[in-house]
């Protein structure tokens, strides 16, 4: 456990991870045996009110989980940049993400937040790997969240593991969202992912996208927002990323409730996912 004395900034380790993308390239994938911890973490309400707005959340006391996932970021990003990583923090695809609310937390709780990397897996594309975050205001375990990443054309041994795939809701979209050609930018200001392929047209060219996509961790945040006054004080919620969303760009969003569990999807105009998800009470 290494414990940091201030938050890294997000921005400079996507410099070094573009500068060190090549000197990883034939690494040994093994990731390193360390989580990165910080403590006594207070949470920024303007910063808030801004992420409320640029993904469609209500600005109350009590806290988006999402909004916790994007407090840990900058944990990750940490890791993931360090020398001794075997993947190139500029490369990587976010694949899945699971996170657990364990109860309500209001904006006034100051966070102890660690990270650590696990679960190296072969990937019929290369490999995957987990980066697990916890989040405690005191004692209490308030929100634990893992993200899935693959780094394509990685090699380590064993076969791939069977792909599990998340069911979409069997309604029509209810929803249509615009999504405004400068929407990378306003999620990279609240969010801390300054990503070139989120941002300009050329940057994104550099990566070989035609336009900026919009970040995963936006979409869904969206749509866990869609769900507004229905989402329960404590759930677990699970995504898959499909399809990337070129900006500007429109998309359709279904949900479906069935008891306590809540099926939902992000596609475009042909029915076809860009993101799957489900939520379920805890």
């Amino acid at each position: 456990m290494v414990e940091l004395r201030t938050m890294p900034d997000v921005n400079k380790l996507l410099v070094k991870a573009l500068s060190g993308a090549v000197t990883k390239k034939g690494r040994r994938a093994e990731l390193p045996n360390r989580s990165l911890l910080i403590m006594d973490q207070q949470q920024d309400i303007g910063r808030l009110a801004d992420y409320c707005k640029v993904t469609g959340f209500t600005l109350r006391d009590e806290v988006p989980a999402t909004w916790l996932h994007v407090q840990t970021f900058p944990l990750q990003a940490a890791l993931m940049a360090e020398e001794d990583f075997p993947f190139s923090l500029a490369g990587l695809v976010h694949v899945t993400n699971t996170m657990r609310l364990h109860r309500p937390v209001r904006v006034g709780e100051k966070l102890r937040m660690a990270v650590r990397a696990e679960n190296l897996q072969p990937h019929a594309k290369g490999a995957v790997f987990d980066m697990v975050g916890e989040i405690h205001s005191g004692d209490d375990l308030v929100w634990s969240g893992s993200s899935n990443y693959l780094a394509t054309g990685a090699k380590v041994p064993g076969e791939p593991a069977a792909a599990v795939r998340l069911s979409a809701p069997e309604v029509p979209p209810s929803q249509q969202w615009r999504l405004a050609p400068d929407l990378g930018r306003q999620y990279a200001k609240v969010s801390g992912d300054s990503n070139p392929i989120h941002l300009y047209p050329l940057t994104a060219k550099l990566f070989g996208f035609p336009r900026p996509i919009i970040h995963g961790m936006w979409t869904h945040a969206r749509a866990v927002a869609a769900l507004g006054g229905q989402l329960p004080d404590g759930y677990e919620v699970k995504v898959q990323f499909a399809k990337p969303i070129l900006l500007p760009g429109k998309v359709g969003y279904a949900a479906e409730r069935r008891d306590d569990q809540w099926r939902f999807a992000v596609v475009n105009k042909d029915g076809k996912p860009h993101l799957v998800g489900e939520l379920s009470a805890q």
